[in-house]
């Protein structure tokens, strides 16, 4: 998962990222009915009834989801099951032994009608302690308020028998009318307080999330592909339209990046909002073929949300290239309570991730600079981790430490493992192929259907690319040897500089100059020797209560909008701060002094290698 800290660690954002899968199961022509009652909630609890398909042994084990993949934690989502009980066609009950967290056994299994239980719901319990904390990932987890806001990720409310993983579902979900869900499925009942939702196998209904809420939403269509945009903003201030511009512009770009690889004609964005107050504390998205869930604070400016939707929408709806369209074994057949793992998260996540910043800077949305110094900056992230662990070696067995604590590298050596393919085949080939063509071949040898194994991708990408790649493929994703960026860039004619860059004026590194006190939601700025140019300039002091700047009042609840406008501050500009100190309101005047540090960047200064440089970053 993608660990990001919000200004100031009051939340901490987890991007995950969530596989394709297809898994298979003994054929069976049975159906398993599930109903989920959405019009009866109690203690933030649903009550599912699973009719079950007819069974042929005396006894039947049904699961609940260990883990789902792409979320690279063991999660355990049938701890929040409650009284499981299983019941003959004549209602009598039969016997049920719960087996391990995720699993019952259902005794004299061939006279099985339906099994009842309930649901609680996941963020209520989150503690936000962030990654690795137990809590199970925001986007991943699923919410029941009754009335208001049901998140549904299918895999928290319904599970599969024993070997019959490949039977036909049919979920009804009855709900209030003032209740709409989004998905990205197509509900097959005309009633409107009744919802019923088919899928040919279990592993179609868990990659279909569904959010219940009062509507605010959006459709647009982007070359044949029609997009949902739904929001549940639990206080009102955001709506789908608002932020419907920036999100279709983004999409648009993605569409033309990406040309002919088009696997899906609906897809889904239901964002949800937090209060963070006993609510959704994890905060990133989830991608699914179809769609993805997004989970933020709703204190967050407009102008931030739609800042951070870009970069992880962007990055979640790449997923339909890899791993929905191009996938292993692993991933086709997955096991979701003894998951097997893929070697290949560099693919996966890794040149995903490349491609939510390449077709920026080739769409136009981002300009060259731009673009280095966020390469720059996985450079410098992926060697805070373990740059020899061959990548590899950690994705196969990226439940277990030492490697599951390197896991937040695939989405910065992986990108950059993206990157340097991208060069090589764009040198080898003067220009003319890049790794987005690597990836429609890749697309047209397999696809969704057709699986790889891991063993046999190098072998197969050297084949359809050049012996180069399988040597950097072999020695660097393999191997243990850190990859040599700066060797690569300078065949596009990129080489390393030092810039002086401004930093946010309350934050150094992931250590905030201000803080909050809790009972007063006041701003104050933390006793410090060592306070910024910032503060000293405007005389401001240690313990200073900061009430309002350009006469724009400040306290916790809003104090994302401040750390937003002062992003938008330049050296010199006029600035008016309100203070409160040692009890004693007052108002400083001043201009505005900007920290500044040396940050590593890149910047393209061989003239002769334009060519192939503009055919990287544009063709």
């Amino acid at each position: 998962m993608k660990k990001i800290i919000f200004a100031f660690a009051f939340a901490t954002v987890l991007w995950s990222c969530k596989t394709a899968s297809t898994a298979s199961a003994t054929s069976n022509k049975e159906e398993i009915q599930v109903n989920i009652n959405l019009n009866e909630i109690k203690n933030d609890k649903v009550l599912v009834t699973v009719k079950s398909p007819k069974i042929k042994t005396d006894e039947v084990t049904y699961h609940i989801p260990k883990t789902v993949p792409g979320t690279y934690s063991e999660d355990n989502y049938g701890k929040h099951i409650d009284d499981l009980k299983a019941f003959d066609k004549k209602g009598n009950p039969l016997t049920v032994k719960k087996t391990d967290e995720n699993s019952w056994s259902i005794a004299k299994a061939k006279t099985l009608d339906k099994i009842t239980y309930f649901v609680n719901d996941t963020y209520d319990t989150e503690k936000g302690e962030g990654f690795g904390s137990g809590d199970i990932f925001s986007p991943s987890g699923s919410n029941i308020d009754a009335g208001k806001n049901i998140m549904l990720n299918t895999h928290c409310f319904v599970g599969y028998f024993s070997d019959y993983l490949s039977v036909p579902y049919k979920v009804s979900i009855s709900h209030p009318t003032t209740l709409w869900g989004a998905t990205s499925m197509t509900d097959q009942d005309p009633a409107t307080t009744n919802d019923l939702f088919i899928t040919p196998r279990y592993a179609e209904l868990v990659e279909n999330p569904i959010m219940y809420s009062k509507p605010n939403y959006t459709t647009f269509t982007v070359d044949n592909m029609e997009i949902q945009i739904a929001v549940y903003s639990p206080n009102g201030k955001i709506t789908a339209e608002s932020i419907t511009p920036e999100m279709k512009t983004m999409m648009t770009a993605q569409k033309r990046f990406l040309g002919s690889i088009n696997s899906t004609k609906k897809y889904s964005v239901l964002l949800y909002l937090s209060t963070m107050n006993k609510d959704a504390q994890g905060f990133g998205a989830l991608e699914h073929p179809t769609a993805t869930t997004v989970v933020f604070p709703e204190m967050l400016p407009k102008d931030e949300l739609t800042k951070e939707m870009k970069d992880v929408v962007s990055h979640e709806f790449f997923h339909i290239v890899t791993p929905l369209t191009i996938h292993s074994q692993e991933i086709q057949n997955f096991d979701y309570n003894a998951p097997k793992m893929s070697e290949h998260l560099w693919m996966y996540e890794g040149v995903t991730e490349y491609f939510a910043n390449l077709f920026q800077i080739n769409q136009g949305l981002i300009d060259e600079d731009e673009f280095y110094t966020r390469m720059a900056g996985k450079i410098e992230n992926s060697k805070k981790l373990d740059d020899t662990m061959p990548f590899t070696t950690m994705s196969k067995n990226v439940f277990v430490e030492p490697y599951k604590a390197q896991y937040l590298n695939v989405y910065e050596k992986g990108a950059l493992i993206g990157m340097c393919l991208d060069i090589i085949i764009r040198d080898n080939s003067n220009g003319k192929r890049g790794i987005l063509d690597l990836m429609q071949k890749l697309s047209n040898e397999y696809g969704v259907s057709k699986a790889f194994n891991d063993e046999e991708l190098f072998a197969k990408i050297t084949q359809l690319t050049y012996p180069e790649v399988g040597e950097f493929l072999k020695t660097y994703v393999s191997g243990s040897t850190p990859i040599p960026y700066a060797s690569y860039l300078a065949r596009v004619g990129v080489t390393k500089s030092i810039k002086k860059s401004p930093t946010n004026v309350f934050l150094k590194g992931q250590i905030p100059y201000i803080s909050v006190n809790q009972s007063t939601k006041e701003i104050i700025i933390n006793p410090s020797n060592d306070l910024n140019v910032f503060y000293t300039n405007l005389g401001l002091k240690g313990s200073d209560i900061i009430l309002a700047i350009n006469s724009k009042n400040y306290n916790y609840d809003n104090i994302y909008d401040m750390i937003s406008d002062s992003d938008k501050w330049k050296e010199n500009d006029p600035i008016s701060v309100k203070i409160k100190r040692e009890g004693k309101e007052q108002i400083i005047n001043g201009k505005v002094k900007l920290p500044y540090e040396d940050k590593e960047s890149f910047e393209a200064t061989d003239a002769t290698k334009s060519e192939l440089k503009n055919a990287w970053l544009k063709g």
